[in-house]
């Protein structure tokens, strides 16, 4: 080989030279589209995912809807709080709507007792009168529930009795028994409303 061959060796583009250079040019461009479809499906990816509820928004939900339901529930018990208090001034205003309404047939009977009484003098017919109104009467209080209080022959008891007198020298079979009842006692459904008021053997 000459010397011009030489130079022009040296100084030239060697043919296998620019197709290896070629070469490796394609497989970087090859790389960079791989790697920048790699890039865009990891976005689509990112996309698809960013479409789901994170925790945070779900909580958040949830905390709406407790709010809610608890805004809910308050104006409920509030609704139920008036109705319960409106009704429970109604009953406490119309309590004895039902006593009322039982003894009124008597305050019927008094009223005929003393139209006729005004025509009549015979005092037996007014005292089987009075007798007939005050049984009924009896009979009306028993229906609501009220009841006398037993003192005959009965023992003391503090519990339905109240003392207001003690007799002395009346035996030992008569201590600790009442003897008279001066005023009659009541129970309603069977509470004490009234204790009898008694005189006590001693």
């Amino acid at each position: 080989m000459d010397k011009d061959e030489k130079i022009f060796d040296m100084e030239g583009e060697n043919p296998q030279d620019e197709n290896l250079n070629g070469a490796e040019e394609a497989e970087q461009n090859e790389t960079k589209e791989t790697e920048a479809d790699t890039t865009a499906g990891d976005y689509d990816t990112n996309d698809a995912e960013g479409e789901d509820i994170s925790p945070l928004d779900k909580a958040l939900d949830e905390i709406k809807e407790l709010k809610e339901q608890l805004l809910y529930k308050a104006a409920e018990f509030d609704n139920f709080r008036r109705r319960t208090i409106k009704e429970k001034a109604e009953l406490i205003l119309n309590g004895s709507e039902k006593a009322v309404q039982a003894v009124l047939p008597i305050a019927d009977d008094m009223e005929r007792a003393i139209e006729n009484g005004a025509k009549t003098d015979d005092p037996q017919v007014l005292r089987d009168g009075m007798e007939l109104i005050y049984q009924k009467f009896m009979k009306s209080l028993s229906t609501l529930g009220v009841q006398k209080i037993e003192t005959t022959d009965a023992d003391f008891d503090v519990d339905f009795h109240e003392a207001i007198a003690m007799v002395p020298g009346m035996g030992d079979d008569k201590k600790g028994k009442v003897l008279d009842c001066v005023q009659t006692g009541y129970t309603l459904n069977d509470k004490v409303i009234r204790h009898a008021k008694v005189a006590v053997g001693q």
